[in-house]
């Protein structure tokens, strides 16, 4: 028997389907890729409804290797996230372009399955993940229809056998989710490419570099803290240090690991981070860290480095000191690094920070004319600064004077090394936004702030942020309360609406919700889940066995609606005809075997008795039409029930 062609309902049903799965990728993957896909699956539907020959193999072939060649081209290869995505989408178009079969049909349909997982390398929030439940159940629906052909299953019925199949399978979803073994890492390693894109503070930083970075809204990280939540002036997010100046450009330059020393001066602040993957080594913590977290380490001046790139949601534990002293014996190579300038570079800087030095010997002097400057003079902070020239601080300083913090922080750390005094960058972020919901820290890209340490004798380093001289509500109330209201923001960052803000902090706490205990249900989650449950030790042979008595149970709970299930489909009118029919023959000494099927029977049933071969053939090819074909009709139905009336053995 051949097997049966696929209706031109389904096929619209597939590629319907199929369109739906692939759409959220159409913002990510070149244009052409989109609109060849689209024109192939249109070309689909038009073949089928003008009835007319679907394309040959090698005209198929030709189009294929076109289609790859135009993907190698465009991203240089046909592997990692975007180029597979890109070539997985236009290939299930052209095999919709070749889809004749029901087996053709079902094979499209289990690669659709797959490309909803693709979608979760690009995002993995609530949105993504009900647009994809809902792209499950519309191509589970597809399935459906394309097993049964009968005329009575629509669209209706579709959608409600598939819903009612997922409904069935949640509950054994949740139990291999709390239950199945955790491993510490991912069973696979993602695609080179899958970070791409991911935005956060870099190893260098220019003119600019934060002033972009304020205008993200996204999140990138979230804080709980164990205690009373200190104040927005406090809260300095130490990241990347700054050391090496190369033009306009600072860079962090070589990491040195001698071995920090630094004094708590305050009680610790205890918290936990749940970090953004950001595609940097770099963690983030309150000045002054207190400890390293697991898989890191803690550089000389005091950045805390993950062993790897983190391109994952990641969770630590920190204690901070709000209040240090550290670094009063630096080491000297570090001294001599901090105090490095590029030759020629900012003269006029250069001779002004050398007057200073013969005003102000005192080094802490020195310090206090400087931020006086920028507190008295006309220093504007902003979001749009003018362009600078070759000598960015000269520029800046005794031309523009406008500009954001990581000018106020590289002049400020100019003029320090110009005069004698070792300097530094810190780049990080800066406040935070208190969501009363979730009773968390929100910390944005929005947030990102640069500030400078000075060493000086007998204390050490010392942080000394320029930016809280000339804009000192940037400090205490946020990036939009400082920039004028001309700046660029993201949307929410002035709060001009109240209700709009209320219901970004309900979201953010289901996102916050839904990253802890979804994204974020890793091995030390799942033993304070069994814990919960009255199992201590979670070995694979203590959870196996909880799986296999959860999963009997569910399937015992289940079984009720299996059997009405099954009954149902006994009462099907074709099915109770064709029993009906096997019945008589029954009676007669020939029963139908258990794995017997309708044409083999037929077969056996001709050679064991020929009179009634004709018969027995008419209402086989009826029942196989009406059951397995690609249609049928209320006609048919009554021509089977008639024959099999008058049928007898």
């Amino acid at each position: 028997m051949t097997a049966p062609t696929i209706s031109l309902h389904n096929t619209v049903w597939l590629t319907a389907a199929l369109a739906l799965i692939a759409a959220p990728h159409a913002e990510r993957l070149p244009a052409w890729v989109m609109v060849l896909a689209a024109t192939l699956a249109l070309w689909r539907i038009y073949l089928g409804r003008a009835r007319l020959e679907l394309p040959r193999r090698p005209l198929l072939m030709v189009v294929v290797a076109g289609a790859t060649a135009a993907v190698f081209l465009y991203y240089r290869t046909i592997f990692g996230r975007d180029a597979g995505v890109a070539l997985l989408i236009v290939m299930l178009a052209l095999k919709l372009l070749e889809t004749r079969s029901q087996r053709d049909a079902l094979l499209l349909i289990f690669l659709g399955y797959f490309l909803i997982i693709t979608n979760f390398l690009y995002s993995q929030t609530i949105a993504a993940a009900l647009y994809m439940l809902g792209c499950v159940w519309i191509i589970t629906a597809t399935m459906i229809g394309c097993n049964h052909t009968q005329l009575q299953q629509g669209y209706r019925n579709q959608l409600r056998t598939a819903g009612l199949m997922l409904a069935q399978s949640a509950p054994l979803m949740l139990v291999l989710f709390l239950f199945f073994p955790r491993t510490a890492g991912p069973l696979w390693g993602l695609p080179h490419d899958a970070h791409a894109g991911v935005s956060g503070l870099s190893d260098s930083m220019s003119p600019g570099n934060i002033a972009n970075l304020s205008l993200s809204d996204a999140v990138a990280f979230r804080v709980e803290f164990k205690s009373a939540i200190p104040e927005s002036r406090r809260m300095y997010w130490r990241g990347p240090v700054m050391w090496d100046l190369h033009g306009p450009t600072w860079n962090v330059g070589r990491y040195y690991f001698d071995e920090p020393k630094y004094q708590g001066l305050s009680a610790p602040v205890e918290y936990t981070v749940t970090l953004e993957p950001h595609n940097k080594p770099w963690l983030f913590a309150l000045d002054l860290p207190g400890q390293v977290p697991p898989r890191a380490k803690m550089s000389g001046d005091l950045q805390l480095l993950a062993t790897a790139p983190v391109n994952s949601r990641t969770r630590y534990e920190m204690k901070s000191y709000l209040e240090a002293r550290f670094g009063a014996d630096e080491n000297p190579l570090a001294l001599d690094r901090a105090l490095r300038l590029p030759p020629a570079s900012n003269p006029r800087t250069v001779e002004f920070a050398r007057g200073l030095r013969q005003k102000h010997p005192d080094d802490k002097a020195l310090i206090r004319e400087v931020l006086a400057m920028f507190r008295n003079e006309k220093f504007y902070y902003t979001l749009s600064p003018p362009l600078l020239g070759e000598h960015a601080v000269d520029d800046f300083l005794f031309q523009t004077r406008s500009g954001f913090c990581e000018i106020y922080a590289s002049s400020f750390a100019v003029l320090m090394r110009a005069a004698g005094i070792p300097a530094r960058i810190v780049t990080g972020y800066q406040g935070g936004e208190f969501n009363p919901l979730g009773g968390y820290i929100i910390v944005r890209q929005a947030d990102a702030h640069a500030w400078t340490e000075v060493w000086l004798p007998g204390e050490g380093w010392v942080r000394v942020d320029p930016t809280a001289a000339v804009s000192p509500l940037r400090i205490q109330s946020g990036i939009a309360a400082a920039v004028p209201r001309t700046d660029p923001l993201p949307l929410f960052a002035r709060g001009a609406y109240p209700w709009l803000r209320q219901l970004r902090f309900t979201w953010d706490s289901l996102a916050n919700n839904w990253n802890q205990w979804v994204l974020g249900y890793n091995p030390e989650r799942q033993r304070w889940v069994l814990s919960r449950v009255g199992i201590d030790e979670a070995t694979w042979h203590a959870l196996a066995v909880v799986l296999i008595v959860a999963t009997g149970l569910i399937m015992l709970a289940l079984l009720p609606l299996m059997l009405r299930t099954l009954k149902a489909r006994v009462n099907d009118p074709v099915k109770r005809a064709y029993l009906r029919f096997c019945s008589k023959l029954g009676r007669k000494g020939l029963p139908r075997e258990p794995a017997e099927g309708p044409s083999a029977y037929a077969a056996r049933l001709s050679r064991l008795r020929p009179e009634l071969a004709p018969k027995v053939s008419a209402i086989t090819r009826l029942y196989v039409a009406l059951r397995y074909g690609a249609g049928g009709s209320t006609a048919a139905l009554r021509e089977l029930e008639q024959q099999v009336r008058q049928f007898s053995a």
